[in-house]
């Protein structure tokens, strides 16, 4: 390219790349050994301002990854480089073990844990649109960046609302994507898992571009694919464990050091299982189990009457061991998720000071899950459409010996006495027992950009518009309600034929040709016509719409002593709009509980105004003892949101470099995040769903934020309700099973919440230590009005975990007065969840970064001994303060959710055509839960887990390069019990080929 006024503006590449590298250790893609750039004359933007500067370092603390340490570390999606930032907290696509399903394979940023909805994502400094399904948070899935064009990931720690807008409470992460590519690149990758051969993860990427019009102009074009596969609980020896806990009768109260619960493993649900249990009465009591010369029954694979083992039974729903259905069978335990993407950037210089620029998106990612499959369970009352199958002895399906020994059982069974089923399908009652997410995502942007001078001011200019549209289905099968009763409702017709009942009742009104009978006992025997006939899809379309305007005009107002005053002003129009269509079988109630789901859309847009300036007060020759340079900016946004409050937010940050080797930065800001559309505006809605964890169990009552209050708070209640039983003993069986009916819907009178943030640090860059930089930052933020998302749990905790017990929230949920239905007494029937403004966060901590050229040409001067680089990156939690209501604090930090400390060392060392990679990601020891102890959990305290990895690139020639490593060489598994706390995949490897030309 010709290097014109507005290409020097405009090269931001090499600089930023270096210096920044200076403040993200772990971050290698400048030439090892080679110093940090000098400042030029040159100007920069840099993630958190708008404003051309001639440094790269902000008051505020921003983050790196860069293009090298992709290659490095063999990362195949941008989703797997932020997992492992240590201030990020990982979105692995992953079961936790409580029998929720993997997800749906979307991974978004979110920065210190506080949630994915309050970390911005942008593209190239501009907002994008969201990816996630219907109207819920503002959150862009990282796997449909592209990796091949990435040139870094800036990630600003905390705030910048100020100059981005909505949402940037946590902070930002920007991807900057490669604008001048030349040639053509081929990238293959393939990696797998060395012990159990079943995590392959393949990936291809191709990268062509080049100059045109005498080199005025670029266009590059990128294609990309990669795939990861879907995992079993099974398909790990941790995940498979199957281990829950429950009330353990060994415990003698509060203080004797023995938990209140114990561990059970394997644990099984003895209620049912896949070939079908037999119970004498529809409810879930043990002694409803039929039996036969005194040993419970099920069905065997063939249909014929077997012994049955429930194992040993602690109560409901779980026994230890045993034949019942296993707990870690409920829901699969990692999404797979195959991507594709096609990006074209181009730009083209009109004149030395005008350039036009653009950019198109296509991506779509395909992601699969195992949720929990079809059940007709003694758990579920029939309402829900979930309960036991009824049948008696003219079932066409029972075999001769089948009904002699239920006739044994009970003798009036020979007479057309009932007994009940209870059975999980396990993918035989539909085509699949996976749920798909298939998300499409398309973007397409033109800009300008240039500078011009008018008196004696030069100005600089962008204006940009972007339209982007994300279309969105997700699908599964379902039961059609009354085509399985129907299908279950088998007869002979007087010549051995099984047939529906319907079709044979002489009522012709209620004849369905296509129905066909279907033999629910054992394994394997429904007919292709019978899962035909009674499966449905079920899911959802969802689409969201973005258009965004952004111009921005930058110049200076006048000279100080010390420098210009810079100033941007910018003006930014978004228009946002989805809709959410459930499919048919949804909207009518055909499937699952009965209830109907209501398609949804919505819209809003804004007009935001901001500015910012950059004032020197000291530097360019203008000094004072210990201060070299001393600079102030200052931002303003005003945003005016068609659907919500208009709000204003601010920020301002010092820089103060004290001499060559100390500089000191500050900021304080205010940011916000707008409710979004479902919040606001969800239609209500009364759905079947399980109640979440109840804080009266046996096995959580003495946990929560104050335990004493809690037990005291639950005591009571059960005083005032004899009914309810023994309190040490009891289970909610709605925590794992759709038993309550919960109302659903937005909120309209929502408001922004807001935080106010501060940031203070050093950097420091010793003389007498050349090539070392380390920064400290400390991190405040302090959000109110939170925008908490309330369900039935969150009720139960609020209520239970506060004193005095707050009314409204206490009465948001009604336990079963009396036993009904096999349920016992206490059991949570109704229960409420939507969005409320109550919730308050607090955090603080501070992010370390450390960056050292170890010298060893100067220790080994007989040979080249190559150049070495280490780094380290670590984020302290001290403080990570939660309330739903703003009155009872859950404090989280140094627990499972947010370790108190995250750390990651890096080293990289070069010699010619070889560069050889090590890092060791650590994760502190921490609570299994908030306020955990012996007193209330077996294993209180998870151990530090650390993980190794080790890569390497030859160059084989100057265009081509070979790569390998391997992840966690050691196989360290997660700290027992957490599935999460380290790697639950074990000890894999990739290799890859560059190959350029």
């Amino acid at each position: 390219m010709r290097k014109t006024t507005l290409t020097r503006l405009y090269t931001t590449t090499a600089m930023v790349t270096a210096s920044l590298f200076a403040a993200a250790p772990g971050a290698f893609a400048q030439a090892e050994g080679e110093p940090a750039a000098a400042a030029s004359s040159d100007t920069i933007v840099v993630t958190g301002s708008r404003i051309r500067r001639s440094v790269s370092s902000t008051p505020a603390p921003v983050a790196e990854i860069g293009e090298q340490e992709i290659e490095d570390r063999g990362y195949v999606t941008a989703a797997d480089a932020l997992n492992d930032l240590p201030s990020m907290a990982p979105q692995l696509n992953q079961a936790d073990g409580s029998g929720e399903s993997s997800g749906s394979g979307q991974q978004y940023p979110a920065l210190f844990g506080l949630g994915t909805g309050r970390t911005l994502t942008l593209v190239n400094g501009r907002r994008f649109v969201t990816t996630s399904s219907g109207l819920g948070d503002a959150q862009v899935d990282a796997n449909i960046i592209p990796t091949g064009l990435i040139e870094r990931v800036e990630i600003v720690q905390g705030g910048g609302a100020a100059v981005y807008g909505s949402d940037a409470i946590a902070g930002v992460v920007n991807y900057i994507l490669k604008d001048d590519f030349e040639g053509v690149e081929i990238d293959l990758q393939y990696g797998n898992s060395l012990e159990h051969g079943d995590y392959e993860q393949p990936a291809i990427r191709l990268t062509a571009g080049t100059n045109f019009a005498d080199g005025r102009g670029n266009v590059a074009l990128n294609a990309e694919w990669s795939s990861s596969p879907r995992l079993e609980f099974s398909d790990r020896e941790r995940s498979n464990l199957a281990r829950i806990t429950q009330g353990n009768p060994a415990d003698t109260g509060p203080n004797d050091g023995i938990p209140s619960v114990r561990e059970i493993i394997p644990a099984h649900f003895w209620n049912f299982n896949t070939s079908g249990i037999v119970f004498s009465a529809p409810a879930p009591p043990p002694n409803f189990l039929t039996r036969v010369n005194g040993s419970p029954v099920q069905f065997g694979t063939d249909g014929s009457i077997t012994p049955y083992d429930p194992g040993n039974i602690l109560g409901i729903p779980f026994a230890e061991g045993g034949e019942g259905f296993r707990y870690s069978e409920l829901a699969g335990l990692r999404t797979g998720v195959d991507r594709f993407t096609v990006n074209t950037i181009a730009h083209y210089d009109v004149s030395d000071t005008v350039r036009l620029n653009a950019e198109l998106m296509y991506s779509s990612t395909q992601a699969e899950e195992r949720a929990q499959g079809a059940s007709r369970t003694v758990l579920n009352s029939a309402a829900s459409g979930a309960g036991p199958i009824m049948f008696n002895v003219n079932n066409p399906f029972l075999t001769d010996a089948a009904i002699a020994s239920l006739t044994t059982a009970n003798p009036g069974f020979a007479f057309g006495a009932p007994m009940w089923l209870s059975k999980h399908f396990d993918g035989q009652l539909f085509p699949s027992d996976t749920q798909t997410h298939d998300t499409e995502t398309l973007r397409a942007l033109l800009g300008a950009e240039g500078e011009f001078a008018a008196g004696d001011r030069n100005f600089y200019w962008n204006l940009s518009g972007s339209f982007a549209r994300v279309e969105g289905e997700v699908r599964s099968w379902g039961a059609h309600n009354a085509h399985l009763n129907n299908a279950l409702g088998a007869v002979d017709d007087g010549s051995g034929n099984a047939v529906c009942s319907i079709n044979v009742d002489g009522d012709p009104s209620n004849d369905d040709p296509a129905c066909a009978p279907l033999n629910p006992f054992g394994f394997g025997n429904i007919s292709d016509a019978a899962r035909d006939y009674v499966s449905v899809r079920t899911g959802e379309n969802f689409t969201n719409e973005q258009v965004d305007i952004l111009a921005t005009l930058g110049s200076t107002l006048f000279e100080l002593p010390a420098g210009p005053i810079d100033y941007v002003l910018a003006y930014e129009h978004r228009s946002e709009s989805a809709e959410f269509t459930p499919l048919e079988a949804n909207q009518l109630g055909l499937v699952g509980t009965g209830s109907t789901t209501e398609p949804e859309s919505g819209d809003y847009n804004t007009h935001e105004f901001s500015a910012e300036v950059l004032v020197p007060v000291l530097g360019n020759g203008v000094t004072l003892p210990l201060a070299q340079e001393v600079e102030f900016s200052g931002s303003y946004r005003y945003v005016d949101n068609s659907i919500t409050e208009a709000e204003s937010v601010w920020g301002a940050g010092l820089r103060w470099r004290v001499n060559d080797s100390v500089m000191l930065r500050a900021s304080r800001s205010r940011n916000f995040r707008a409710p979004t559309l479902t919040q606001l505006f969800a239609p209500t809605n009364t759905v079947l769903s399980s109640s979440g964890i109840d804080p009266c169990d046996a096995d959580r009552i003495n946990a929560g934020p104050n335990p004493a209050i809690r037990r005291a708070n639950c005591e009571a209640e059960w005083a005032a309700n004899p009914a309810y039983g023994d309190l040490a003993s009891f289970q909610n069986p709605a925590e794992n099973f759709t038993l309550t009916e919960v109302t659903t819907g937005g909120n309209p009178d929502l408001k922004n919440e807001v935080s106010e943030t501060w940031t203070y640090g050093i950097v420091f860059e010793p003389e007498f230590i050349p090539g070392l930089t380390v920064t400290v930052d400390r991190i405040e933020i302090d959000l109110t009005d939170g925008l908490s998302a309330f369900t039935t749990a969150d009720f139960m905790a609020t209520c239970y975990d506060s004193d005095p017990q707050p009314t409204d929230i206490c009465s948001a949920f009604t336990r079963l007065a009396a036993p009904m239905n096999g349920n016992p007494a206490g059991t949570v029937v109704e229960g409420r969840t939507t969005t409320v403004n109550a919730g308050e966060i607090r955090f603080e901590g501070e992010v370390y970064h450390a960056r050292y050229a170890v010298p060893i040409d100067a220790w080994f001067t007989s040979f080249d001994p190559g150049s070495l680089v280490v780094g380290l990156q670590a984020t302290h939690t001290s403080l990570l303060s939660t309330s739903a209501t703003g009155s009872t604090f859950i404090e989280t930090q140094g627990t499972i959710q947010q370790p108190e400390w995250v750390g990651r060392f890096d080293a990289a060392w070069q010699r010619g055509p070889l560069r050889l990679t090590y890092q060791a990601y650590y994760l502190d020891e921490v609570l299994a839960a908030p306020g955990a102890t012996i007193e209330n959990n077996p294993n209180p305290v998870l151990d530090a887990n650390i993980t190794h990895d080790l890569s390497g690139i030859y160059d084989v020639t100057e265009d081509l390069s070979v790569r390998a490593g391997i992840v966690n060489f050691t196989d360290e598994p997660p700290s027992y019990p957490s599935l999460s706390h380290g790697d639950i995949l074990g000890r894999r490897y990739f290799v890859g080929v560059n190959y350029t030309f």
